[in-house]
């Protein structure tokens, strides 16, 4: 891994974890017809912990140091919020629909800036904020603007979207701090994995059958959407704000829909055409005026 790297990097590595993600949505939600929640979850989990770990031990060996106390610390609390963020995702899709899901987990993209400047006391470039609705003005669009009342699918489903807020913004932190993102990775899956594990074997059946059902789901959620996106997002979060960050996850939704048009041969509607443009929009909007406006910075003082 290597020891550097510019935003404009970190921000494509977020790119193609919002990218693996919007692949891998499709299968989150058809998994459930053979296997519970929280099965899942701790599976996929596991699976996600023992691809990330031989990683995790080599950047460990190559480290100029030992992890700090405090840093692995809040790796687990990482896990603990990551357990609520797809516990409640994942049981919200019980009870609500794929659309509703969709919409309102892109929330997240206006609570991260809210929480960056309320908790690390980290102002946002200016930019952030309106890219930040119109990210979420695309992510609607992309659903067709379709929302049914509220269910309780749909409040599990708003406090999922401020458990995964807390995730990136705790990740943007120790992160940054430790300077140890596959151990940060390594750590939250396994305390996601036992969470999910305990609360299933106290509340679920299982059988051998139930787990073969679910396998190709529990594949590519385990390796993809959780070994690699999530550690994408432990290593580009080092090199770029937790607001930042959450636009350029928000491409989750995007990509999603791009998936489900060239693999399933769905159809966007007009507003979802303009929903990926506002989305594309409002990503460039976060690369391009930060650098627009450092460099005319620079310009004026050399003037």
């Amino acid at each position: 891994m290597v020891s550097t790297m510019g935003r404009a990097q970190a921000n494509l590595l977020l790119l193609l974890a919002g990218a693996v993600w919007g692949a891998g949505f499709v299968a989150q939600s058809t998994a459930m017809k053979d296997i519970g929640p929280f099965y899942f979850i701790g599976l996929r989990f596991v699976l996600a912990t023992l691809v990330c770990l031989p990683f995790a031990l080599i950047e460990a060996r190559r480290a100029p140091g030992k992890l700090h106390r405090a840093s692995i610390t809040g790796f687990a609390w990482i896990g603990l919020v990551l357990f609520l963020g797809m516990a409640s995702q994942q049981v919200g899709l019980l009870s609500t629909s794929v659309t509703n899901s969709g919409i309102l987990t892109g929330l997240y993209v206006i609570f991260v800036p809210v929480l960056s400047v309320i908790f690390l006391r980290q102002r946002p470039h200016a930019v952030i904020w309106p890219a930040s609705a119109v990210a979420f003005g695309g992510i609607w669009l992309l659903s067709s603007g379709k929302m049914t009342g509220l269910s309780s699918g749909d409040l599990l489903t708003i406090l999922c979207a401020v458990f995964f807020a807390i995730q990136v913004t705790l990740i943007g932190y120790f992160g940054q701090s430790s300077g140890r993102p596959l151990a940060l990775s390594s750590v939250q899956f396994a305390v996601c994995a036992a969470l999910a594990l305990g609360v299933a074997l106290a509340t679920e059946p299982i059988t051998e059958d139930v787990i073969v059902a679910a396998a190709p789901e529990i594949l590519y959620s385990g390796i993809f959407a959780s070994g690699l996106a999530f550690s994408l997002q432990a290593v580009g979060q080092r090199y770029t704000t937790p607001a930042q960050a959450a636009i350029c996850l928000s491409s989750e939704a995007l990509f999603a829909a791009l998936f489900g048009a060239i693999l399933l041969s769905e159809r966007f509607t007009i507003a979802g055409y303009f929903g990926c443009l506002l989305i594309f929009l409002a990503i460039l909007a976060v690369e391009i005026v930060p650098l627009t406006r450092n460099k005319l910075m620079r310009d004026h003082a050399a003037d």
